[in-house]
């Protein structure tokens, strides 16, 4: 019946395609944010008679911002685009590819489900040339190649996915209006950030708002913030170590993570009701303590999502606003890194609108129309920054495009006991007065169990 079901919600969506004659959001030539010029040259590729069937994760809003993306293609070259999605993506994508029947392009944001299906030789290669184009004009453009490389049913690495629309999450929210009245300056790294602590406390405010309640998935904030700071005390490759279990959880390097964390939040001048408020507290309310009078606190840590649980009427850029969760000044080599998340598209079944969709993809423009909508960021170095839709969609873009290194979520790609369970329950057991080292042990004990 689940699969029927699936079955079902897929032809539904398949029926929903781009219509042959779409009206553009945006009108050709018209508006200077746009790189009109790659309309002009995606004209000159002729798929009239092909069909492009694409699969991806977008519902509701934001299926209609894809739409008129590929609005631009489908008008462009001729081709009848079909786009396609369902609640449960990731298991309708397994059954589509095993039954034979994959679309031509499907786009998932899970680098491990992307894995299982390259590993089963169900994905086309994209080259070394469009690697090397990602290397030359991301920004991180190696991080995000290693991102789209992975093993075929042979073992080999080869690239297959490309990445588009991003996500970032080492973010630091705060209110203008609060930094300015107590005269702080924004940090510019992990030691001027430490200084603004100790200054906020001794001015009789509290630091942070922390809120680790998310009902089952209760504990997951934390879990961002342990891999930001792993980011900025280890090495990337460090960091790959970890995620794929090489080095394990209670190594040294990643029980100092959790304890930088654990220090903040389980210390009660550091968070806004104390240690005890930090499990209890629901992620969404968690940023309210930024708008009180007098403010509860001063600096929130969450993912660019987080604004749609601000008090109603919140202006990002005045009543709020974010600064790039900084590095540490004493380790210079390690850069400007970036935890995120972030989609990627894959041929599923080979065939020339495939290949050229894949090579839109590389346009400016492919990026721009939804950019300029709002809800979309990305690395790519050459789109016209103005097309942004906000100043904060804007300032995420730059944070992406100058990063030196960008790193998917790590929960995200452990397995799912580990990632989306252990760690999870672990550091509620942090902030419940558990050692660092202590949790550390547990997590990875419970890795080796499922080994």
């Amino acid at each position: 019946m689940k699969k029927m079901l699936l079955l079902s919600a897929a032809f539904v969506a398949l029926a929903l395609g781009a219509p042959a004659q779409a009206e553009l959001k945006f009108k050709p030539g018209e508006d200077p944010r746009f790189n009109w010029a790659n309309y002009e040259e995606l004209k000159k590729v002729d798929l009239k008679g092909e069909t492009l069937s694409i699969f991806g994760p977008w519902r509701g809003e934001d299926e209609g911002l894809i739409r008129t993306v590929l609005d631009y293609f489908s008008e462009a070259t001729g081709a009848e685009v079909k786009y396609s999605s369902s609640e449960n993506y990731e298991q309708q994508i397994v059954i589509d590819t095993q039954a034979g029947s994959p679309p031509n392009i499907a786009v998932l944001p899970q680098p491990g489900l992307i894995q299982d299906l390259a590993s089963k030789g169900l994905l086309t290669p994209l080259g070394d040339d469009t690697a090397n184009w990602i290397k030359d004009n991301y920004g991180a453009g190696q991080s995000w190649v290693d991102l789209g490389t992975f093993k075929d049913k042979d073992g080999k690495p080869g690239f297959f996915a490309f990445p588009y629309k991003a996500d970032v999450k080492s973010l630091v929210w705060y209110s203008p209006d609060n930094f300015e009245e107590a005269d702080y300056e924004v940090p510019k790294t992990q030691e001027e950030l430490a200084e603004l602590e100790k200054q906020i406390i001794a001015d009789g405010g509290t630091p942070w708002c922390i809120g680790l309640g998310s009902g089952g998935a209760t504990g997951w904030p934390a879990t961002d913030w342990v891999e930001d700071i792993m980011l900025r005390t280890q090495t990337p490759e460090t960091y790959d170590k970890w995620v794929k279990n090489e080095i394990p959880f209670n190594d040294p390097a990643v029980v100092n993570a959790i304890d930088i964390f654990g220090k903040i939040a389980t210390d009660d001048k550091m968070v806004d009701g104390g240690a005890k408020a930090v499990a209890a507290t629901d992620f969404r309310d968690s940023p309210k303590g930024l708008f009180s009078v007098p403010p509860k606190c001063y600096l929130h840590h969450q993912a660019s999502f987080i604004p749609t649980f601000f008090p109603e009427g919140t202006e990002i850029g005045q009543d709020a606003d974010f600064f790039y969760f900084p590095p540490y000044a004493a380790k210079p080599d390690l850069g400007t890194p970036v935890l995120g998340a972030g989609t990627l598209a894959m041929i599923t079944k080979d065939s020339k609108s495939a290949r050229a969709f894949i090579e839109f993809l590389k346009m400016p423009l492919a990026h721009e129309i939804w950019m300029a909508q709002g809800g979309f960021v990305t690395p790519f170095k050459s789109v016209n920054k103005e097309a942004y839709a906000s100043d904060a969609l804007k300032k995420q873009g730059e944070i992406l495009a100058e990063a030196s290194t960008f790193r998917f979520d790590g929960s995200d790609l452990m397995p799912g006991k580990i990632g989306a369970g252990a760690f999870w329950t672990g550091m509620i057991d942090l902030v419940g007065g558990k050692s660092p080292q202590d949790v550390a042990t547990d997590i990875q004990k419970s890795w080796d169990a499922i080994k």
